[in-house]
């Protein structure tokens, strides 16, 4: 069975909608800047990817709102316009997203009702709003979906993870698969549960560079329809790719000596597709932007294709990390660098000598029918994923 992708839906920093956002990112345009959800001028990181010139309310009935946290309102505007990108009407679909905390700025302000003005004053909705599989839920619901359902949460690797699930249920059977990922905790909040993590940018995102020195948070992220090749051709629908490969694997405990897990994710991923390293023509790379982290980003890759190897890039310097959402939000970029033939850029950076990277800077015209896309999470996740503009069986 190939899963082949045929549906995206993409809210970005850096553009609303999937045509709008690749234009942006293959021009190297930027969006990340001050942050303009919350007054962060208390805190040490004052800079964020917010998406632009979104109102839920031009895209979603009413009803919907009061029962909503933002990331949501964005994550059912994604998967609605994944579905119609795809073609796809059906209710045997299911849903399976990426989450990494849940809906903040929701929670955040039904705990100052409750704390400024008593308990008649929190939400019936707070019940679900904040949860972490309220995406998968009101999409579901949304859409009249009744397929398998699910929820990932593991950061950024969740994104590809939640895809390696969808996955799963097409071979047991399923016919259709709505899966990705979509956060958005940029609120006080949600603020201060990312700067505990020590690994928020008081300054600029620019990993591989010898300035790095954490990451952006972001907002966004995509959804995608996947679906069995062959039911796919059936039906006549469009695809973007397929995935091809995919593999997870744990960091060991520290202080052990032994090797992360990231070149064995991208090993096991290579050997599920069935494919040699040389056959990958470019790497959306994970891009911590913390030295220890890059070196071991760039150590794995080196070892899997050698110094200088294949071209690697990290659009995410366009948009910042979208934690859950952004693993999907590479997939999509690797599916449309595939049909159109361009690697999209890493901006801002200086490329450091010691990494051994040929890093993407500008956006490079090159033919693309094989990408790996490499994504990790807080505490030690690794995942990597395969996806291939074949659609042959693999």
């Amino acid at each position: 069975m190939t899963a082949v992708f045929t549906g995206l839906g993409v809210v970005a920093p850096n553009g609303l909608g999937t045509e709008e956002y690749w234009k942006a990112t293959c021009a190297g345009e930027d969006g990340i800047g001050p942050v303009e959800r919350f007054d962060a001028s208390g805190y040490p990181a004052r800079t964020a990817g917010e998406v632009p010139g979104f109102d839920a309310a031009d895209h979603l009935p009413s009803r919907l709102l009061p029962q909503t946290d933002h990331m949501t309102r964005l994550a059912l505007v994604a998967a609605d316009w994944a579905i119609a990108d795809a073609g796809a009407d059906s209710p045997e679909m299911g849903v399976v997203t990426a989450a990494s905390g849940g809906g903040f700025e929701f929670g955040q302000r039904e705990l100052q009702n409750l704390w400024s003005k008593g308990g008649e004053y929190v939400s019936a909705y707070q019940s679900f709003a904040w949860f972490y599989a309220v995406n998968t839920g009101q999409i579901s619901i949304r859409n009249g979906l009744k397929g398998p359902g699910g929820v990932i949460v593991a950061d950024q690797a969740g994104g590809l993870d939640a895809m390696a699930q969808a996955r799963r249920q097409l071979r047991k059977g399923g016919r259709m698969m709505l899966t990705g990922g979509v956060d958005g905790a940029i609120c006080p909040w949600g603020w201060v549960a990312q700067q505990a993590g020590g690994r928020l940018s008081t300054g600029e995102y620019l990993p591989f560079d010898t300035r790095a020195a954490g990451h952006v948070s972001a907002e966004g992220g995509a959804m995608l329809v996947m679906e069995d090749a062959a039911a796919a051709r059936a039906r006549g629908a469009h695809g973007y790719g397929s995935l091809a490969g995919y593999a997870a694997t744990f960091d060991p405990k520290p202080g052990l000596g032994r090797e992360p897990g990231l070149r064995r994710a991208i090993e096991n991923a290579l050997a599920d597709a069935r494919i040699e390293a040389s056959t990958v023509d470019v790497v959306f790379a994970d891009a911590a932007a913390l030295p220890e982290l890059d070196a071991v980003e760039a150590d794995a890759i080196n070892a899997v294709f050698g110094p200088g190897g294949v071209p690697v890039t990290a659009p995410k310097t366009m948009t910042g990390r979208l934690n859950a959402g952004g693993a999907s939000l590479d997939v999509a970029a690797a599916l449309l660098a595939m049909r159109d033939g361009v690697i999209p850029p890493t901006t801002n950076t200086e490329p450091a000598p010691r990494y051994r990277l040929d890093l993407v800077t500008t956006a490079r015209e090159t033919p693309v029918r094989t990408a790996l896309v490499l994504a990790r999470g807080h505490g030690g996740f690794n995942s990597a994923a395969v996806v291939r503009l074949d659609w042959e069986e693999h």
